[in-house]
């Protein structure tokens, strides 16, 4: 399967398809309401929880927006390229974890939680704070091939 028949596939198979699935993916992050699923030879992530889902989404869509300047870009997009969105994703949720208490992204579903209950809601955030985690954060370099 090429990788435009699997975001095809992607697209119509999983309505509840997990906001942080390229954090959980990438071992950045867990949480206890994903799923991994297999589609084709490719894996991806769905949520279990209705609840969590529109929490994650919100978040996730704030985080963007907030970054969207510190990742060089105009104007925060639905879609961004795979290695602004993993960076978004990975260290927006290290930020998010550390204002929780927590060393490590254990359960995305509770850090959420925790930090909602600590600041009231998602605009009340200290996103200067979560945007500097996020600019920081680096994707792993891969090691040189050859001989």
């Amino acid at each position: 399967m090429d990788e435009n028949e699997f975001k095809e596939v992607l697209s119509g198979y999983d309505p509840k398809r997990c906001f942080f699935g390229k954090a959980i993916l990438l071992g950045c992050a867990e949480c206890s309401c994903s799923q991994r699923v297999l589609i084709g030879e490719r894996e991806a992530v769905s949520c279990l929880s209705h609840a969590g889902r529109a929490r994650c989404g919100d978040v996730l869509l704030a985080l963007r927006e907030k970054a969207a300047f510190a990742l060089g870009m105009t104007q925060a997009r639905q879609n961004l390229p795979h290695g602004k969105e993993v960076k978004v994703e990975c260290g927006g949720l290290v930020a998010l974890a550390q204002l929780a208490g927590l060393t490590v992204v254990s359960d995305v579903d509770a850090v959420l939680r925790e930090v909602l209950r600590r600041f009231g809601e998602t605009e009340a955030l200290p996103y200067e704070e979560i945007v500097r985690s996020i600019s920081r954060y680096s994707l792993r370099k891969r090691g040189r091939r050859g001989g």
